[in-house]
């Protein structure tokens, strides 16, 4: 859970000594400081209702940035993406390499080093002459290649998001917390077993931080409706390598 600020630790210590100072006919009375006071509601809801609201929330969302890491197929990537319904654009690391994705509506292209490219065998050619080919370059991958299924997925809000936004088992409520300063609401399936997501208490019910089912990866969701351009590159910076990339 994050730390609450300073300010509002003050806030609440303060209210806390002016609630021992209320005195009635028959003594001091307690009372204590509503965590949805100001918000937008929804950590009053149950969890079904929250988690649909989030949802809704999200498909219905311009732009947005995701980070954080995602273990598929026994293999986890390093994930930092800023999604939008044109496409998307962003950074992926597996396995040591780290390679930038970016798609522009059914184009999508693959920049990485030399280092890379270094398995290139696919056609025959030698792994140093393939890299310095593709070394620092956009390539083009095609959509018959078997990366073009794997990796267009990265950059695709509504598939990510369909796949991301879901915990497993029954639903449950479990406190107020804060995410990068903002105060959120918990959800969790099968009490934390089945993922945890955090919902943003201010503004819309946006998801802020889910940590999925069986330790399958952490990732923040930031940035809502904050829309930003996607711009073909340069030709002079794209490598169109053909019907298959080189594996790598």
């Amino acid at each position: 859970m994050t730390a609450i600020p300073q300010g509002r630790a003050r806030r609440t210590v303060v209210v806390g000594a002016m609630c021992a100072l209320v005195v009635t006919g028959t003594g001091l009375t307690g009372c204590s400081e509503d965590p949805d006071a100001g918000t937008n509601g929804v950590g009053k809801l149950p969890a079904e209702q929250i988690q649909s609201k989030t949802r809704a929330a999200a498909e219905s969302a311009d732009a947005l940035r995701l980070s954080g890491n995602v273990v598929t197929s026994g293999r986890t990537y390093r994930l930092d993406m800023r999604l939008n319904s044109a496409g998307g654009s962003g950074s992926v690391t597996a396995e040591g390499s780290t390679f930038q994705l970016l798609r522009i509506g059914e184009e999508l292209y693959l920049k990485a080093d030399a280092g890379f490219w270094t398995q290139a065998d696919d056609k025959g050619e030698d792994p140093d002459a393939a890299a310095g080919k593709l070394d620092g370059k956009y390539v083009k991958v095609p959509s018959g290649d078997p990366a073009y299924k794997k990796f267009s997925g990265f950059t695709d809000k509504d598939v990510l998001l369909d796949g991301l936004l879901t915990l497993h088992g029954s639903l449950d409520t479990d406190g107020h917390h804060e995410q990068a300063g903002t105060r959120t609401i918990r959800i969790t399936g099968d009490k934390g077993d089945g993922g945890t997501l955090d919902v943003s208490l201010e503004g819309q019910p946006y998801p802020l931080r889910l940590a999925r089912a069986g330790g399958a990866g952490t990732l923040t969701f930031s940035a809502w409706g904050k829309n930003f351009p996607l711009a073909e590159p340069e030709k002079d910076e794209t490598v169109d390598y053909g019907k298959q990339l080189p594996t790598s």
